[in-house]
């Protein structure tokens, strides 16, 4: 077994709780609020600039040329393609600049993105590359499960297309394939490592999701 069917199969209960949660099951059928996704886009757009600091250090440390290349490219992606998404949606729902800035990082999705920095700062390639997976691989099985049962007319259509789509889906399978290489190689201590991070970063992601859900704010 490869380390991402591994993986896989090991949270595959943490996917079924983020697949089945009620903001995407709101999602789908076009009736999640729309102050909470307001909030998930706001909080995945800055996310997303995380995101690609952490991919950038991935390239960074990754042994090979291609490697170096691929999570470069990837970094500018998460940065440049993905947040023209999210800029569609600001247009639309009246979040300026200034806005956007004011509204600080909530306690959800800066745990997720502290989380993916410091792994990205402190450990080898092999862990940082499985602690960066599940965001890919996670959006990508929910993305083509809600445009499974996504609702007519359904007002978050772009959002379901972006991730129910093939050119995501090559991305998410390359990274996949990087992941299981470098597992290949790794000595057990190392793999289980990739494992901890895997499983951390998915529980991440259904905390930043149930963060939106609640519109969570900093208490104090």
């Amino acid at each position: 077994m490869s380390f991402s069917q591994d993986a896989w199969a090991r949270n595959a209960a943490v996917y079924e709780a983020i697949r089945t949660m009620p903001f995407n099951a709101e999602l789908a059928a076009g009736t999640l609020d729309r102050a909470r996704f307001t909030q998930y886009i706001v909080q995945d757009a800055h996310y997303l600039v995380a995101f690609g600091r952490a991919l950038a250090l991935a390239a960074a440390k990754a042994p090979t040329p291609d490697g170096i290349v691929h999570f470069a490219r990837a970094a500018e992606v998460a940065i440049v393609v993905e947040r023209s998404l999210h800029g569609g949606f600001f247009r639309d729902y009246g979040i300026d600049a200034e806005a956007f800035a004011a509204t600080p990082v909530s306690p959800g999705a800066h745990h997720y993105v502290s989380y993916l920095l410091a792994t990205a700062h402190a450990e080898p390639f092999e862990v940082v590359l499985a602690a960066l997976l599940p965001c890919f691989w996670i959006y990508a099985e929910v993305g083509r499960d809600i445009h499974g049962r996504a609702a007519v007319g359904n007002p978050y259509q772009a959002w379901i297309d972006t991730y129910a789509g093939e050119e995501f889906h090559d991305a998410v399978r390359a990274v996949i394939a990087a992941a299981d290489a470098a597992a290949e190689g790794a000595s057990t201590g190392l793999v289980a490592r990739m494992h901890e991070a895997f499983a951390t970063a998915a529980r991440l992601e259904w905390m930043f999701w149930d963060s939106a859900y609640r519109l969570e704010r900093w208490p104090v």
